[in-house]
């Protein structure tokens, strides 16, 4: 296995995807493994996650990326318990001086004051009424959410300033707010996007280690279409030799459930992620690693991963046009349309202070 400063022997941790820290590449220094063998039997098979507060400076991320449907989100927290290997944010953490291995899942920061400061951010005169994206770098729903609450304080805020809000998420926690959900869609002021990436609960179990069963996530999907929520599913990420032989299941799986729309990404690997998804993949899947990175490289241009906008989440090359036609396919059979947030109600956007709402 070709090596990106990976320990000699990766370790699997009860309840995480990471089987270690990856060099934090902003660190002046580096330290190596050597392996003496000792560690062999210091070392835990649990983490426990740790929790600290970052008062917030700022609440909405902007964007100006062609290839999203949306130019800011909202990041409740930084870091997400799910522990997905394979998350594209992972990188995000190391601006912090954590690593975006085991850390990302497990030293996470919840943003004291952001509802405040998003409430002050949508009074600015010159702010222009679009729809906000929950959330681009982290899950808003993961477990942490139960006890801070911060996703369901920043929707009733929305709601209360009629703007729009789309949802991305694999957890059942959005079940919680079901009512609030129900009361923005009323108001065409909410889409919810549930993730599904298989139906292999084995996969599911190291792939995605703390986050919502598949049929639990489809159950979210038919609760919330039955609370008159509009509801999709984001096929992501789709992992060629690993996950992709599933996309028509999960499709249809989705659209019985009551999803209406439906996406797909093909896996991202960008920096630290690559090498951890590489050790993953050799830790679990050991019989299939040499087969998927092949394959992941000739949807990316004989490289691992490549960033530019048009490419990144779909790839290019034979077997990733042969995945988009499947996927399109699928999604006509199964009367899914593509995710837009186009229909969403911006015209009844009223800044917080404008109400003098001072509920927060």
């Amino acid at each position: 296995m070709a090596s990106l400063g990976q320990p000699i022997q990766p370790t699997i941790y009860k309840g995480r995807g990471a089987t270690y820290d990856p060099h934090n590449r902003f660190a002046p220094t580096q330290s190596i493994a050597d392996d003496d063998g000792w560690w062999r039997e210091e070392t835990s098979t649990t983490i426990a996650t740790e929790v600290r507060e970052e008062v917030s400076k700022s609440a909405l991320s902007w964007n100006k990326s062609p290839d999203l449907p949306f130019d800011r989100s909202l990041n409740p927290y930084r870091g997400c318990e799910h522990g997905c290997v394979y998350c594209y944010a992972r990188p995000s953490h190391a601006y912090w001086d954590l690593s975006p291995g085991l850390d990302f899942e497990t030293k996470l920061i919840a943003r004291s004051g952001l509802v405040e400061q998003l409430s002050e951010e949508l009074c600015h005169p010159n702010y222009v009424c679009r729809p906000i994206n929950l959330s681009g770098n982290t899950d808003c729903y993961q477990p942490l959410e139960a006890t801070q609450q911060t996703t369901r304080r920043l929707l009733e805020l929305l709601l209360a300033c009629r703007h729009p809000v789309t949802i991305v998420t694999k957890s059942t926690l959005v079940l919680r707010d079901l009512e609030l959900l129900a009361e923005m869609a009323e108001h065409r002021l909410v889409r919810v996007f549930v993730s599904l990436t298989s139906l292999d609960v084995n996969l599911k179990r190291t792939l995605e280690p703390r986050a919502a069963s598949p049929q639990a996530r489809l159950r979210a999907i038919r609760e919330l279409n039955t609370a008159g929520i509009p509801v999709g599913t984001l096929i992501s990420p789709v992992i060629p030799g690993l996950t992709d032989h599933e996309i028509e299941k999960l499709l249809e799986a989705a659209s019985r459930a009551g999803a209406r729309t439906a996406a797909w990404m093909l896996l991202r690997l960008p920096y630290e992620v690559a090498p951890l998804f590489e050790a993953w993949l050799e830790t679990h899947y050991p019989e299939r690693a040499a087969k998927v990175l092949s394959l992941m490289r000739q949807c990316r241009g004989g490289k691992i991963y490549d960033a530019q906008f048009g490419k990144r989440f779909r790839g290019e090359g034979v077997f990733a046009d042969l995945i988009a036609q499947r996927f399109a396919r699928a999604s006509r059979q199964w009367k899914l349309q593509d995710r837009t947030e186009q229909g969403l109600n911006t015209r009844d956007f009223r800044p917080p202070r404008a109400q003098g709402d001072l509920f927060i």
